[in-house]
């Protein structure tokens, strides 16, 4: 199954990107022998539109557009699912084995995401019911996606 990420907003270079990119470089080379394979990173400008409404209406057409056709939908959103790191290795698993073939993994503008997209979604999770700055989501993000690398494989880093 192929992981895309797409996501509003840009990350600047620095530690914030480094580390994020270490944790897609480890799932990158974690996941592949486990049919789990990074497809990549989708990052789009925010929307400039005056109203709320409008600016998430206009990033989510620019999401699903940048995704692959046919491609299963997960969402992070504040408001979604809370999920412990087994579930996510567990759903990741169970979408590849039916099998999906792409599955696209969204991060909306600081608006948040569209209510119409929340319903075109197979799942909408959330890393806790904090507000995370783009930044930190995408990291966190790949670390759970490196995680459930591990998870899957049996590898200890896993650890309870």
């Amino acid at each position: 199954m192929r992981i895309t990420i797409a996501a509003i907003g840009r990350m600047k270079a620095g530690p914030e990107q480094e580390l994020a990119a270490r944790y897609i470089d480890r799932f990158r080379k974690s996941g592949g022998s486990l049919g789990l394979d990074y497809a990549g990173l989708v990052e789009l400008p925010e929307s400039r539109l005056a109203q709320d409404t409008a600016r998430k209406a206009d990033e989510a057409e620019r999401l699903i557009a940048a995704v692959p056709d046919k491609a299963r939908l997960m969402l992070l959103d504040e408001t979604g699912q809370v999920v412990g790191s087994e579930d996510f290795a567990a759903r990741l698993g169970a979408l590849r084995d039916e099998p999906v073939r792409d599955l696209a993994i969204l991060i909306g503008g600081p608006d948040g995401l569209l209510p119409e997209l929340r319903s075109r979604a197979d799942a909408v999770i959330a890393l806790g019911r904090m507000t995370w700055p783009h930044q930190l989501a995408r990291i966190l993000l790949a670390e759970q996606l490196y995680r459930a690398s591990t998870i899957l494989s049996g590898h200890p880093y896993h650890r309870r």
